[in-house]
């Protein structure tokens, strides 16, 4: 049947699309069964962890309202470890409520709750805790300890710590053990060699991002279970070390982008160092399999898992160009075979049990659930969070990598999702409108996976590109280093050559193109309202509006100085932050758009959307600004993903000249009255 494009019904709806956001994450195994995290978004949000016992079935660990998730470095990280016992499993936890650690045994007796291992700090926003390593044997888990000395978000320091399983930590901040110092910013948690003789762990300082430079260090463990000798072996200001893990035969294996590409080395097994008694790794790292290919990528959370030693010698890894495949690498002879499939995209959380893989996947045409693969069988099968279509998977889009041409001839990669729908076509001649995607980071990358978000738009006639503009991941350090000061330049002008690309070849309604974002995408949609007349609307949630703000402690630690490689050092280029500010532009904004922000966000504080509406104020430009309690950064909650994704589309109805009824109008203002207590202002 024959309908203008962005008329069509769809089954799609938006409710359905929340009861589906986020995806498992934080894979392990305990025995033989395998446990991950996965997202409730009708239960507040919260972070559920899951176990699927060797029955198969699927069971909570935890009832409501326990939620594990950190908030180490804002992004978080790995927020569980358990062992398995005689008794049952021994689980470590982060609760996201009060970021306690918490020790629990589900197969006690019922009514046994969980018990606080770590105390609670009034300083600042308190402890922290992340990437756990559990040793029963020493009556320990041993883990990142972020920890506040003061009210501002930099007041901060981070050790390996050691935590007492006994609870006698619980209420006293001094039976934390401190495994390192604190010279370096940021660490990751330690890596134990088989023998359990050494630990290894990666640092990185300010300004580096972890992207930029990291190193390796590796120290000694004494009987008493302290650090000595701690020394840097691999790494430096220019080398990013994404991922370490300690190989059967005591070979430390890396994930480095020595070469251009985060490719997987081998540094050989301790020996005595001539004349010095101590050990240390000898010789420089092997790169194992030479190749223009991603084997790691940008460390925003702590525990990220791109490869995975096995029994036997092999290395389960992730790898690819602009996509993240799951291979076996056999490192005597560097040959690497890819497991079959329909999963074109696994997340950087693998886990092993003897020749078991197990792992979080995805494709084009389903979505992200657990997968085991048994490397002896080569058999691959779907073990948890088994994907299933909510609807006639005839309503979801026929994703197309493109590579375009972009300013000066640089290549600029791109999904393109065009609108798709079983019973309806558009008349002859009508192009459809089409929203550009800035994915955030900007560090980061859009995977080619099936998304409901996606289809939501797509199946209503309203194309999608998802522009992995330069700066982003996954092919290669010189790609990724385009936005090198160059932040709101060259992502702002890959975006623009992509739709207008798309405009030119007669894909896409030169009158009816958008475009949106979040956090660094956010920054992204807004700064290109302020820098081309290109886009006929914009949908602009939590984003960076001023440089200077954000850069002047405006942000929490993590990110307080991303700006220096972005922009540069703002003592040197301080006119630079201004020029490029959306608040700064604010006057060059003609498009319709809506901003949504959560108030509870740390990273990108609501107080930049107020400013900036305050200086759009008295232009004339129709917008909506929608705050969400209790959210932070990224929307979690059902109700709150359900009102910004239909206020989107009912941007889109009015820019469009849409004819619509299936969601509420959206109230387009255009003056600016700030509210800070939800709703639209």
């Amino acid at each position: 049947m024959a309908a203008p494009y962005g008329d069509w019904p769809s089954p799609v709806d938006a409710a359905l699309v929340a009861s589906h956001d986020g995806h498992p994450e934080y894979v392990g195994t305990v025995g033989e069964e395998v446990w991950w995290t996965a997202p409730r978004p009708g239960e507040g949000g919260r972070r559920a962890l899951i176990r699927r016992r060797t029955d198969g079935a699927e069971v909570p660990v935890l009832a409501p309202p326990w939620n594990v998730r950190s908030k180490v470095m804002g992004y978080g990280g790995m927020p569980w470890a358990a062992v398995d016992r005689a008794s049952g499993p021994l689980v470590v936890f982060v609760h996201f409520a009060d970021q306690r650690l918490y020790v629990h045994e589900p197969d006690a007796p019922a009514g046994a709750a969980p018990r606080p291992l770590t105390p609670l700090s009034a300083v600042g926003e308190g402890l922290r805790w992340a990437d756990p390593v559990l040793l029963p044997e020493r009556g320990e888990v041993w883990c990142v300890l972020e920890e506040f000395t003061g009210a501002g978000p930099v007041d901060v320091r981070r050790v390996i710590a050691a935590v007492p399983l006994d609870g006698s930590a619980a209420g006293d901040r001094a039976a934390v053990r401190e495994l390192t110092d604190d010279r370096h910013r940021f660490l990751t948690g330690p890596r134990l060699s088989p023998d359990g003789r050494r630990a290894a762990w990666i640092v990185w300082d300010h300004p580096r991002m972890p992207w930029d430079g990291t190193e390796v260090m590796l120290a000694e463990v004494a009987e008493d279970g302290s650090f000595t000798g701690a020394r840097p072996v691999l790494g430096g200001p220019e080398e990013s070390v994404a991922q370490i893990e300690w190989a059967e035969d005591g070979a430390l294996l890396a994930a480095t982008d020595r070469t251009g590409w985060w490719n997987l080395h081998r540094l050989r097994p301790p020996e005595e160092t001539a004349g010095a008694g101590e050990r240390a790794m000898a010789g420089r790292p092997v790169e194992l399999c030479p190749r223009q290919e991603e084997f790691g990528g940008p460390l925003w959370k702590l525990g990220h898992r791109w490869f995975a030693p096995l029994a036997g010698g092999l290395i389960a890894v992730l790898h690819g160009r602009g996509a993240a495949a799951l291979g076996i690498l056999d490192p005597r002879t560097g040959e690497l075979a890819d497991v079959p499939g329909p999963w074109t995209e696994w997340e950087p959380t693998l886990a092993v049990n003897g020749t078991r893989v197990v792992g979080v996947a995805a494709g084009p045409h389903s979505g992200h659930e657990v997968v085991e693969l048994d490397v002896c069988t080569g058999r691959s099968r779907v073990i948890g969070s088994a994907h299933t279509d909510p609807v006639d998977p005839a309503y979801y889009p026929r994703p197309e990598a493109r590579t375009f041409t972009g300013p000066d001839g640089r290549e600029i990669h791109a999904q393109l999702y065009p609108p798709h729908h079983p019973g309806h076509s558009a008349p002859d001649g009508e192009l459809p409108p089409y929203v550009i995607w800035a994915h955030g980071g900007p560090t980061g990358r859009a995977p080619l996976v099936l998304d409901l978000e996606i289809a939501y738009f797509t199946s209503r006639g309203i194309g999608v590109a998802e522009v992995n503009y330069g700066g982003s991941t996954g092919y290669g350090r010189a790609y990724r280093e385009r936005l090198r000061e160059q932040w709101g330049v060259v992502d702002v002008q890959d975006c623009a050559a992509v739709a207008g690309a798309l405009a030119d070849e007669g894909i896409a309604d030169r009158a009816r193109l958008a475009i949106r974002g979040g956090s660094a995408g956010g920054w992204t949609a807004a700064a290109s309202l302020t820098a081309t007349d290109l886009y006929a609307c914009a949908t602009v949630s939590y984003p960076i509006l001023d440089l200077v703000s954000w850069a002047t402690g405006g942000t929490h630690d993590f990110e307080s100085r991303y700006t220096e490689s972005l922009v540069g050092p703002l003592d040197e280029v301080a006119d630079r932050y201004r020029e490029r500010s959306p608040l700064h532009r604010a006057d060059r904004v003609r498009s319709p758009f809506v901003l949504l922000q959560g108030l509870d966000d740390t990273i990108c504080p609501p107080e930049q959307c107020e400013r900036f509406l305050e200086a759009v104020s008295g232009h004339g430009v129709p917008h909506a600004y929608l705050t969400f309690e209790g959210e932070g950064h990224g929307f979690r909650r059902a109700d709150t993903m359900i009102r910004a994704l239909e206020a989107e589309l009912s941007l889109y109805i009015q820019t469009f000249g849409l004819i619509r009824s299936d969601v509420p109008t959206l109230e387009l203002l255009k003056s600016v009255v700030p509210n800070s207590t939800g709703g639209a202002s």
